[in-house]
């Protein structure tokens, strides 16, 4: 239960509930062991009346109705402090699924990257899910069935020694084959739900996939290879679950023979007891009733001992993705306020997760409120300077300064606050255009939102939607065009009102008309603003203060558009041949 331990500090959190929990379930037990002392006291007054003719029989309708009345009201008792018992300690399992959920999800948050690269989505969800789930069994009912067990076992195991230990001694004989059996079980039951989970995790991965790209499979006709996989992985599922159940399927029926064995010696040896007169009649009652009251819980430790295997395995997994380190640290803080001045010394980069080095000794300044644009082939390293501007990844040597401060000092809120950032792959949210919009902005009104919209050329495509910018969006924006999508994610980078504006080839879907009313636009928006432009166009870069060319993450040539197109190179040659292809 190594793993497991991982849940102390929650455990401790909610030790005063757990603690009120485990004296409500003493309670209840204390008070549903009267019936078996009643019952056998009961017996023994009736048998003493027919056989021994000792009493009255008005003595004995007292003493077997006052017996009955206390039955029912220690039964009445014991029922109200076991839901109770389930009000505070399953409570206080689904308080730390909370905390645990939350935790498991704030460290995703923070994680690199490379992080997401090296992991499916689906093994995150179900890690986040079902593994939580299965480790919430174990703080809760696991541990409510434990301590009921435990409390029970102690209690029922001190009266029957204090009544006939000789009978005691017999009776609890199948014990130990009992725990032998428990400790194999479960060691097998750990290795197997390991493998179910795991089994599990790529089941989800390969559905969550198969549905955000429903439109390849259905483009390509690939529906029936993807059922056929689909049959493959659920088959395999299917049987690493039985795999599982069979040995689960063990416990409960070798707990009932041991406790029937218990039956067993409690009637032989009892009997013996009872002819001889060693044991009054209503003693060997009495017994037979705390072995059968034992059965359940008995039952129960094979079920809690699966249910603890299970979490152990769960948590295992949950375990080795907290204790992922967290590379993009925040800095000790900046106080100065963000003007936008931005420095590359000698920066250079390697991608951990593929180790391409991305860009190699990268120097350049942007002075606040200058526009820079970047030009290069694809994989030039052009977008891996944006990344480096967000902190998505840090630089392996050289320095990046923002306002004369290396960037590593600032505060990850602080410095993305200040940036509004337009990816590549554009991401809309599966809300309505509005709140995609607002992403940028969270108090924004709606004059501000449709202001933004104009700006990215995307208002009036919004208002020929039925609902204009009340529509709700697809998973990923896919209600949208490419075009559209690009635009949506301009306007909620504008909105933002941020010092810095980063555009990594987000016209890339638009037509030149649409790109050059958007560049227009942002010409005017940006003003004063520190703005840099990733594009393979050059039509989106020429207006820039400064263009630098990349090739294989160095700076080829670099200057004002005009001085680059005299340089009669790299940029002139890539400008000459876009210039045909637009008048082709």
């Amino acid at each position: 239960m190594r793993a497991l331990q991982y849940l102390n500090k929650y455990l401790k959190k909610y030790f005063l509930k757990l603690l009120l929990g485990i004296v409500i379930t003493i309670i209840s037990r204390v008070f549903l062991l009267f019936a078996p002392r009643l019952i056998g006291e009961s017996l023994t007054a009736v048998e003493n009346y027919l056989v021994n003719h000792q009493g009255n029989l008005a003595a004995l309708k007292s003493l077997l109705l006052g017996n009955i009345l206390i039955i029912i009201g220690a039964t009445l008792i014991s029922g109200f402090f076991t839901f109770l018992m389930r009000q505070t300690i399953i409570n206080v399992s689904r308080y730390i699924e909370f905390d645990l959920k939350n935790e498991i999800f704030s460290h995703y948050l923070r994680l690199n990257q490379s992080f997401y690269k090296n992991n499916r989505t689906g093994d995150l969800m179900s890690r986040i899910s079902e593994d939580v789930s299965k480790v919430r069994m174990y703080v809760g009912p696991a541990i409510m069935y434990s301590i009921n067990t435990v409390t029970l076992f102690l209690c029922v195991i001190t009266i029957m020694f204090s009544i006939a230990p000789k009978l005691s001694v017999y009776t609890l004989i199948p014990l130990p084959l009992l725990s032998i059996t428990i400790y194999k079980l479960s060691r097998v039951i750990n290795t197997r739900s390991t493998v179910v989970q795991e089994m599990l995790s790529k089941l989800s991965s390969f559905t969550q996939e198969t549905f955000s790209g429903i439109s390849v499979i259905k483009s390509y006709g690939l529906e029936a290879n993807t059922h056929q996989n689909f049959d493959v992985l659920a088959l395999e599922a299917k049987e690493k679950n039985m795999n599982l159940v069979k040995v689960q399927a063990w416990f409960f029926p070798l707990m009932i023979l041991l406790i029937g064995l218990s039956n067993l010696i409690v009637i032989f040896i009892g009997g013996q007891q009872y002819i001889d007169g060693t044991i009054e009649i209503g003693v060997l009652a009495e017994f037979i009733i705390y072995i059968i009251m034992l059965t359940w819980p008995v039952a129960v430790i094979g079920w809690v001992t699966s249910v603890v295997q299970q979490a152990e395995a769960s948590q295992k997994r949950i375990n080795a993705f907290l204790n992922e380190t967290i590379g993009i640290q925040d800095g000790s803080g900046v106080d100065d306020a963000v003007e936008g001045e931005i420095s590359f010394e000698n920066v250079s980069l390697v991608y951990p997760e593929t180790q391409i080095k991305a860009l190699d000794g990268i120097s350049f300044k942007l002075e606040r409120g200058k526009s820079l644009g970047i030009i290069g082939k694809v994989g030039s390293g052009k977008s891996s300077i944006l990344h480096l501007i967000n902190r998505l990844y840090n630089p392996d040597s050289g320095n990046i300064l923002l306002d004369d401060n290396n960037i590593r000092d600032f505060k990850l809120q602080k410095l993305r606050s200040h940036i509004g950032n337009v990816p590549q792959n554009a991401f809309l949210f599966s809300e309505s255009i509005e709140e995609n919009i607002r992403l940028g902005k969270k108090d924004a009104t709606e004059e501000e939102i449709i202001e933004a919209s104009k700006k990215a050329a995307i208002h009036k495509n919004i208002k020929k939607f039925k609902q204009g910018y009340k529509t709700l969006l697809g998973e990923r924006g896919l209600t949208l065009s490419g075009g559209q999508i690009q635009r949506v994610s301009i306007a909620r980078a504008l909105i933002k009102d941020p010092q810095i504006l980063l555009f990594d080839d987000c016209l890339s879907a638009v037509d030149t008309d649409t790109e050059e009313k958007i560049l227009k636009n942002l010409k005017e928006f940006s003003q004063n603003k520190t703005t840099i432009i990733v594009s393979h166009r050059i039509s989106s870069v020429k207006d820039a203060d400064h263009v630098i060319v990349l090739e294989r993450g160095k700076i080829i040539e670099q200057g004002e558009h005009q001085k680059l197109i005299d340089l009669k190179g790299f940029y002139f040659d890539l400008f000459n041949k876009q210039q045909n292809e637009k008048e082709y």
